[in-house]
């Protein structure tokens, strides 16, 4: 595995991992409500900066139409907490720049999940999430929370805690309300559910929420975010859900019963994390549609294009282009549904993706370099996006 390099920025940093930078911090976050929202001056003036900032760029924000949300997850947390560079979103000045000036939506990549936010029962660790939400006002982007009902990454304190089913209940109830009220308003999106179906569209028997209470718990943690936050939207979110497939044909079939039954479900989204070693889903626009046609948002929220590299590191020009053309059709996929408004690529930079970490054979997924240099798949998506403006 190629290991990321240093990050530039003004001083030399000693290796911190992104729990730690935040602890000092996150004590007083922890303790003080909800970040309000920017008074209206406060607001004008951070939107005039914004608009002078952006006006004229080069960048995938500047080609996206109208009402369309371009976004980038937002590194940190996860695999970064073992590499040898500071968190990168606290850090990393100059990544912090070209994610201002190329995205008008952002993901946290780990900062919203339960083992960051809420790593003790009585203590929730708001920090990085709040600047997260902080940075994206300050830059005119909206946010997708990420994410609240998940099998995996929640602190050992939920996982092997010893919990009546009301007491696990009680806890779902009170995480969704708290973290989702803090943040109301201010996110536009939330993978209120994810990957809860394995591949043969059975409920995953590792979901805590869901072996212990039942999946009727699935429809609790819908009408509980909404009552938490009414003005966001709610999606579901998986992988391998590109294709009409046996997983992406339990979520049809779920969400149908779910919106027949008055559960405030609005959207649904494959992650897309796809690799040049098996061919790109076909019919991905055709399977949005379907949901689109139930009423729903839809959206690509995880997308990456992993392959395998040859011996030096470095990608030929074919699986340069090869990796391009998926992008591209990814996108044209989404910019066909007419549901389809939120577009996100997970990391825009290889010296932060998860790839080679949990792909040691495979890497070079996003769209720029290490060096933050563009790839033939940025410009892809570039140029499928200036076609349409206007048109859409």
């Amino acid at each position: 595995m190629r290991r990321a390099r240093t990050p530039r920025t003004p001083f030399r940093l000693p290796r911190i991992t992104t729990a730690l930078a935040a602890v000092p911090l996150a004590l007083t976050a922890a303790v003080v409500p909800a970040a309000a929202a920017p008074a209206p001056a406060a607001e004008h003036a951070t939107t005039e900066r914004a608009d002078r900032g952006h006006h004229g760029r080069d960048t995938l924000r500047d080609a996206a139409p109208k009402g369309f949300f371009i976004g980038t997850a937002v590194a940190g947390g996860g695999h970064h907490a073992e590499q040898p560079y500071a968190d990168p979103f606290a850090y990393d000045v100059e990544y912090r720049d070209r994610m201002a000036r190329e995205f008008n939506s952002l993901s946290a990549e780990n900062q919203m999940k339960w083992e960051y936010i809420h790593p003790t029962r009585d203590f929730y660790n708001f920090y990085p999430a709040d600047a997260i939400v902080r940075y994206a006002q300050e830059n005119r982007q909206v946010v997708r929370g990420h994410t609240l009902l998940w099998h995996s990454q929640n602190p050992a304190w939920l996982e092997e805690g010893d919990f009546s089913d009301e007491e696990l209940r009680e806890i779902l109830h009170e995480h969704i309300t708290t973290v989702v009220g803090r943040y109301a308003g201010r996110i536009q999106q939330w993978d209120v559910a994810n990957e809860i179906f394995d591949e043969n569209g059975e409920y995953r028997e590792e979901n805590i929420w869901i072996r212990e209470l039942g999946p009727g718990i699935v429809a609790d943690a819908f009408r509980w975010a909404h009552e938490a936050d009414p003005r966001a939207k709610l999606f579901f979110n998986d992988y391998g859900v590109e294709s009409i497939n046996a997983k992406s044909d339990a979520y049809y079939a779920l969400i149908q019963d779910l919106k027949a039954d008055g559960v405030p479900v609005h959207g649904f989204a494959p992650q897309s994390h796809l690799s040049t070693r098996y061919g790109f889903p076909g019919d991905l626009q055709a399977n949005l549609q379907r949901f689109a046609d139930l009423g729903l948002e839809t959206a690509i929220t995880e997308l990456d294009v992993r392959m395998d590299l040859p011996e030096g590191g470095e990608p030929t020009a074919a699986q340069q282009a090869q990796q391009a053309d998926y992008y591209r059709r990814a996108l044209q996929a989404c910019l066909g549904v007419d549901t389809c408004n939120s577009f996100t690529i997970w990391g825009f930079t290889d010296r932060y993706s998860w790839v080679p970490v949990f792909f040691p054979a495979e890497g070079s997924a996003t769209v720029m370099t290490e060096d933050y240099e563009r790839k033939p798949a940025y410009h892809a998506l570039q140029d499928t996006l200036r076609s349409v403006r206007g048109k859409r």
